[in-house]
């Protein structure tokens, strides 16, 4: 028969044991009514400082909303960038100084032209107080400049801008440069100027070109040539007019080019502009309705007894300005007699010799 274990009543009406018991309930018992007593008390401190925060918020006035600010780093556009200003090249008077120049290459032994990144070596040392860093501009003289389009008789020469050069090491009589930037191939004898700091003016984002606007009644010139020797121009493009300092333009003028409206075409009308009306064979040959075509000018006078008219004759009873618009243009340099721009608005293709005028 299996064993059953008996309890220890002894144990279990043990005084001793009684007590423990009565004092750890005890104990339990004021532990749960000091969390609970904490508890309350922080939800009533909670629940007050919630009602003070909502009475001081209300006080204030609605809390604002808050705001994102994103610094806008974008740069100001303009109407040149660097290669339009330091490449343009410009069309002067003044006679230039021959004296600085290119007068050799490192590698001068494998090729006579020259690019960014190249070393050269140029006339000008520390007896005439050069110091390594300085910036030289390279240009080359190209020659006199007269223009049929133009209504001034002598507009100077023109100098084509090339590159710039920065003096990497100086010695006494000569330095060695590197070429930082070239518009163009650098070639051996090409002169050298300082280099001036140049501006170019704000682009506006106005309207479009009104191809109707009348004439402004300022000074007018022609574009006399492009710096590439284009025929057909368009945004963007540099170009040389006949206005300049002494016809007191400045650098940031907005121009109107245009041209009149019988003028400026690439090709020739090769036909005439209708069809006579003594012309025959229009009429049937059977019935004989009429030799009049439907590509005739009418007849003058009001009973249609006099001559054909023409495009001449209507043409006498039109303003004299109207004209064609066909863009805008903004002037970046200014010399004696011409001026530097850059073609900022088309409406069709430009061609040299068409009209400017300052807006």
């Amino acid at each position: 028969m299996a064993h059953r274990a008996t309890p220890n009543y002894a144990r279990l009406h043990d005084p001793a044991t009684s007590r423990r018991k009565l004092t750890n309930n005890h104990t339990r018992k004021e532990t749960t009514v000091s969390f609970q007593k904490s508890l309350i008390s922080r939800t009533l401190a909670f629940a007050l400082l919630s009602i003070a925060s909502a009475a001081f918020v209300s006080a204030q006035g609605p809390a604002p909303t808050p705001t994102l600010h994103i610094q806008n780093a974008k740069r100001a556009t303009t109407v040149a960038g660097y290669n339009s200003l330091y490449c343009a090249g410009l069309i002067q008077i003044t006679p230039i100084s021959t004296e600085n120049k290119i007068i050799g290459a490192q590698e001068e032994a494998d090729k006579f032209q020259f690019a960014q990144g190249d070393y050269l070596f140029i006339n000008m040392g520390r007896s005439k107080g050069v110091n390594v860093g300085d910036l030289m501009s390279v240009v080359r003289p190209r020659g006199e400049l007269r223009s049929d389009w133009s209504r001034k008789d002598y507009l100077g020469f023109f100098v084509q801008e090339v590159g710039a050069l920065e003096v990497v090491s100086v010695k006494e009589d000569f330095s060695v440069a590197m070429v930082k930037t070239s518009c163009d191939v650098v070639l051996m004898g090409d002169l050298l100027q300082p280099t001036q700091v140049r501006w170019s003016p704000p682009a506006h984002t106005g309207p479009a070109i009104d191809a109707f606007a009348e004439p402004s009644g300022k000074v007018a010139g022609r574009i006399v040539m492009t710096r590439d020797l284009n025929d057909l121009i368009t945004r963007d493009f540099i170009v040389y007019v006949d206005l300049g300092g002494d016809d007191n333009v400045h650098i940031g003028d907005h121009l109107t080019i245009f041209r009149p409206l019988e003028m400026g075409n690439v090709t020739t009308h090769s036909q005439k502009e209708s069809v006579s009306s003594r012309d025959v064979g229009f009429q049937s040959f059977k019935y004989r309705g009429g030799k009049f075509s439907n590509q005739g000018t009418r007849k003058k006078g009001e009973e249609a007894k006099g001559r054909d008219i023409t495009s001449k004759l209507p043409k006498a009873d039109r303003p004299d300005w109207l004209r064609k618009n066909v863009g805008e243009a903004v002037i970046i340099n200014v010399r004696e007699r011409t001026a530097t721009v850059v073609i900022t608005k088309t409406i069709q293709e430009i061609h040299p010799g068409d009209w400017v005028e300052l807006q």
